[in-house]
């Protein structure tokens, strides 16, 4: 097949959104389709077999875009609109895969050229744009509206989680497929347990670590409210921050000086997806302090595989695949989710137990193996529909 893929979002990255396109383009790329990706100006460039990468103009003012809706997305969202059209007289592609908000590019294409495309929904974007910018609340209903429509001229809706695929279905989709993330950890036996102790000087404390980016609805400053708390009652352990962009890491910085734990809360920054097994197995509880949105975070899967206890928000975003055999769950707020850090400090057997059911659970449900077959299966019927049309 002839697959036009768009992504709206800096590629590759080593976050969310773009790692799950990595993942997809992996699969269909071994598939043997010809790909053409239209992304953003900035990220690094990986070499897929079959994949031809189009890069918008490379536009001087942005950068450093982050996620979520801001100026610069829109901005680049519309150079992909202008140059997208021109790719669809040249190519004449069976299908369109379009992730996040590029829908509606796709949308407009369908209108104008009758290609069929994928919804590939990571988050309702109404949803979204409301809870960054409350005061766009007003908008609310015109928003809907619009990704009603995109649903239901898509030719299929993939959501990413349950919670998604519920919202979709009030919108009676032509057909919706559920295509979960994955953990991306190759290999979950342990690393060199000592390594990242001996770096921070934290000798035998116990390490709270939390991997993904800084932005506000993650809830790092639940995580380090809760952490100040927690630290009242047992000093022994330390918090272990990896990701965010340099403003975000001195913001928390400063907010753990000010609570009297700098000391105690270590910002190691960005690091590469391939570190992450390494960085897991060192820790002792993972947490995810996550308190809007929701689609379940991606980082879950990989914590869950890590094998290690894993502390998360009761809110939708994680119990839609976690509950209180895999996990310890709290309420969104600083008392409370210092409690479920304390009880996991204090009990050894049921950090044991917990990260023991967390990696069974995944090797039986959220492999790598499971999203490529979903994926397949998918193209397979997509092929059969348009390629037999073609034929005809």
């Amino acid at each position: 097949m002839r697959v036009l893929f768009l992504a709206p979002h800096p590629f590759y990255q080593d976050r969310g959104t773009p790692i799950a396109v990595d993942l997809l383009l992996r699969t269909l790329s071994d598939r043997g389709h010809e790909i053409d990706l239209v992304t953003y100006h900035e990220g690094k460039t990986i070499e897929y077999e079959n994949v031809n990468i189009y890069r918008i103009l490379n536009i001087p003012f942005v950068r450093d875009i982050r996620p979520g809706l801001s100026w610069k997305k829109l901005i680049c969202d519309t150079f992909m609109f202008f140059k997208v059209p021109l790719l669809v007289l040249r190519k004449h592609y069976q299908i369109i895969h379009a992730v996040e908000e590029s829908v509606f590019i796709a949308l407009f294409l369908k209108f104008f050229f009758k290609t069929p495309y994928i919804y590939d929904m990571d988050s309702s974007l109404s949803q979204q744009i409301v809870e960054k910018y409350p005061k766009l609340a007003f908008l609310n209903p015109l928003l809907k509206f619009f990704e009603k429509i995109a649903i239901r001229n898509s030719e299929v809706v993939v959501p990413v989680c349950d919670s998604l695929a519920r919202f979709v279905e009030k919108h009676n989709p032509k057909r919706l497929v559920t295509l979960r993330d994955v953990s991306l950890l190759k290999d979950v036996r342990n690393g060199n347990q000592s390594s990242l102790r001996r770096e921070l000087g934290i000798g035998d404390s116990l390490i709270v670590m939390y991997v993904g980016n800084l932005e506000e609805y993650q809830g790092i400053d639940l995580l380090i409210e809760g952490f100040a708390l927690a630290l009242r009652e047992m000093n022994r352990a330390d918090l272990v921050i990896i990701g965010g962009t340099v403003s975000d890491i001195q913001k928390y910085k400063n907010k753990s000086s000010a609570l009297g734990i700098g000391d105690k809360a270590h910002f190691l920054g960005p690091k590469p997806v391939e570190s992450l097994s390494n960085y897991l197995s060192q820790a002792d509880i993972l947490v995810s302090p996550r308190i809007k949105g929701g689609n379940t975070p991606m980082k879950l899967y990989s914590y869950l595989h890590s094998g290690k206890a894993v502390l998360a928000t009761d809110l939708p975003t994680h119990t839609q695949i976690l509950d209180s055999y895999v996990a310890l769950l709290s309420a969104p707020v600083p008392t409370e989710f210092s409690k479920g850090m304390l009880r996991l400090m204090q009990d050894d057997a049921l950090r044991l137990r917990l990260g023991e059911a967390g990696r069974k659970l995944v090797e039986e449900k959220y492999s790598y193996e499971s999203f490529k077959k979903e994926l397949n299966s998918l193209y397979n019927w997509l092929e059969v529909k348009f390629i037999r049309k073609d034929a005809q």
